[in-house]
């Protein structure tokens, strides 16, 4: 193991300095000529992505790789020659000459890696979903209240100019009228990740410790390491924490104008049916959130029409999206363009934008440079709640218990919303040969939320609340920030 980040002395090098910590101020490394050393934590292609940006921006320098993977560092390390590297992230953070990190780990690496940064005194730009459990997540919130660090989370379209015409358009134009409801879909087609009978032999290549962090040490069935801990609880978030965490993104931020931070009530259901492989979040997930206001609902699967095809089902909206049905008509949102239509299905207004690519690391680098965190487009607050929909997403489904008809019929009758896209898993399922009372689909009781307490509370909550903060493993242990 290698040496771990001594905390003590980059807080008490902190106080000496004074206005280090203090909005506005300078980096805890002056910036000669504005320029800003960047280090990143993972080398995977979420990373690259963000490395061949961050390297075309001016001023700005990548100083430091850093992976327990060593293939991975040697590999950017062709592309970047002049930045050191790293296999644990401890001793890039203790590196003084570094001023902000991008995080791009698996899912479940995201909140301590950004609180370690924060706490050494380096900004912190990471991924979404900001955290793995909602727990976790408010902590990197206070981290960066508590150590004055800028933390840009990853929802890079909260950077595309469209997305101000879509609010003028929707609210202070009324050119729908009232939004009604609110539909949230993520089709997406993938593949099955394996179902090994023995466990996977990482590679030597891997300090997997390292990689393992603050995770559950278990052993591994799929076939391969990387990306398809996307699909295993232990390590990731499924295709909620994943691609939902954009598209309800865009409905808070379309539909909401943010003014709600997180449902009130929350039912899910769905299963990891038809493909017996090693995952266990779901391939399909739907679920509806009481707002107190627009009831709303997501609609999630990663399979196909039916055996044999290739495309999702067919679905209303854009298969990565929102609709807004509207007295006036509907309105559909995705990355990078939007259409309203009027009760006939006429288009009335177009929108085109450029899905916040570049703008959004622009934007945090700027935000470095000024120590102005109010100008972040989204903030490290603003990026806990939009995973927080998903968080409590992903508990209604854990907390759920086998399917039951009568309890899902019983909100179609409430909120027809739900009923219509019940319906459509059911009969998607159906093209499978699933039998939603076979014990592969779960759905849970409603479950009511406390939004200031963060917990759940009535019926279901005891199992509910056991999901909102995770068993962390030595020494990799997020801390409560006070």
């Amino acid at each position: 193991m290698t040496q771990k980040l001594n905390r003590r002395s980059v807080l008490g090098a902190a106080v000496a300095a004074g206005a280090v910590w203090t909005f506005p101020s300078t980096p805890a490394r002056a910036m000669a000529n504005d320029e800003v050393r960047v280090g990143f934590i993972s080398c995977g292609g979420r990373a690259g992505g963000h490395m061949g940006v961050f390297r075309s921006m001016n001023g700005v320098q990548v100083a430091a790789l850093c992976d327990p993977d060593g293939k991975r560092v040697a590999e950017k390390g062709k592309i970047f020659p002049d930045a050191k590297q790293f296999a644990d992230c401890r001793e890039l953070l203790d590196d003084q000459n570094i001023d902000a990190v991008v995080v791009a780990t698996t899912n479940h690496w995201h909140c301590l890696a950004s609180i370690w940064a924060m706490e050494a005194g380096k900004d912190v730009y990471v991924e979404k979903p900001l955290s793995h459990s909602q727990w976790e997540g408010d902590q990197t919130v206070a981290a960066s209240k508590k150590y004055k660090r800028i933390c840009q989370v990853g929802t890079q379209q909260r950077s595309d100019p469209m997305q101000a015409e879509i609010k003028a358009f929707l609210h202070e134009e009324q050119g729908l009228g009232e939004i009604l409801e609110c539909r949230v879909n993520r089709f997406g087609v993938r593949k099955p990740i394996g179902k090994r009978s023995s466990p996977l032999v990482v590679e030597d290549s891997v300090a997997y410790d390292i990689w393992l962090g603050p995770a559950q040490d278990k052993a591994i069935f799929r076939d391969k390491l990387q990306y398809d801990w996307h699909w295993d609880f232990n390590t990731g978030s499924g295709e909620m924490g994943n691609w939902g965490v954009h598209v309800l993104d865009d409905a808070r931020n379309n539909i909401f104008l943010d003014k709600v931070a997180l449902p009130k009530r929350i039912m899910g259901g769905g299963g990891r049916v038809a493909w017996n492989d090693a995952g266990d979040t779901p391939n399909v997930h739907f679920v509806y959130f009481d707002t107190g206001k627009i009831p709303t609902i997501i609609g999630l699967t990663n399979m196909t029409a039916a055996p044999g095809e290739k495309k999702s089902p067919k679905h209303p909206g854009p298969g990565s999206g929102y609709i807004a049905h509207c007295e006036g008509g509907r309105f559909e949102g995705q990355r990078g363009r939007a259409t309203a239509y009027d009760k006939d299905g006429k288009v009335i207004k177009a929108f085109k934008g450029n899905s916040g690519g570049r703008t959004h690391q622009q934007n945090f680098i700027d935000c470095c440079r000024s120590r102005d965190a109010s100008k972040l487009n989204t903030p490290v607050e603003m990026g806990n709640l939009s995973t927080g929909w998903c968080n409590l997403a992903n508990i209604a489904f854990q907390a759920g218990e086998k399917y039951s008809p009568e309890v899902a019929k019983e909100l179609a009758g409430e909120v027809p919303v739900w009923g219509t896209l019940h319906d459509e898993m059911l009969a998607h399922m159906a093209a499978h040969g699933v039998d939603p009372k076979g014990g592969q689909v779960q759905l849970s009781e409603m479950l009511e939320f406390d939004v200031e307490k963060s917990q759940f509370t009535g019926a279901g909550s005891d199992k509910a609340n056991s999901f909102l903060k995770r068993k962390y493993r030595a020494p990799y242990v997020v801390p409560e920030i006070s």
